[in-house]
């Protein structure tokens, strides 16, 4: 037998198919937080960045989804008919953002 087939016997493998997925959904699911309030501060900015973009602007939105902070960056464009900000392809609800900074 060569030796690369003899090696190959003795390669790990995943003898509990799945475990490791249900582990790192369970670690997920128990990380959760409760959605933070906004101060009236952040709110002014985020309403004044939101009204003056333009389509070049480059922007960080840290928002919250399913119990978990994000942060994305990039080109973003407002769609007021959803509701929503979209930035890097990704919709993000206007009521999810927590921050916007504007990037130079």
């Amino acid at each position: 037998m060569p030796r690369q087939e003899r090696a190959k016997q003795f390669m790990p493998f995943d003898a509990l198919k799945g475990l490791h997925q249900a582990l790192q959904m369970k670690e997920y699911e128990h990380e959760r937080t409760q959605k933070g309030d906004i101060d009236e501060e952040t709110i002014e900015k985020m309403t004044k960045i939101l009204s003056n973009l333009t389509k070049n602007d480059k922007i960080k939105v840290k928002y919250y989804y399913d119990g978990h902070y994000f942060e994305v960056t990039g080109s973003g464009k407002v769609l007021l008919a959803e509701n929503a900000l979209l930035i890097e392809g990704k919709q993000i609800y206007l009521d999810d953002i927590m921050d916007i900074d504007l990037l130079k």
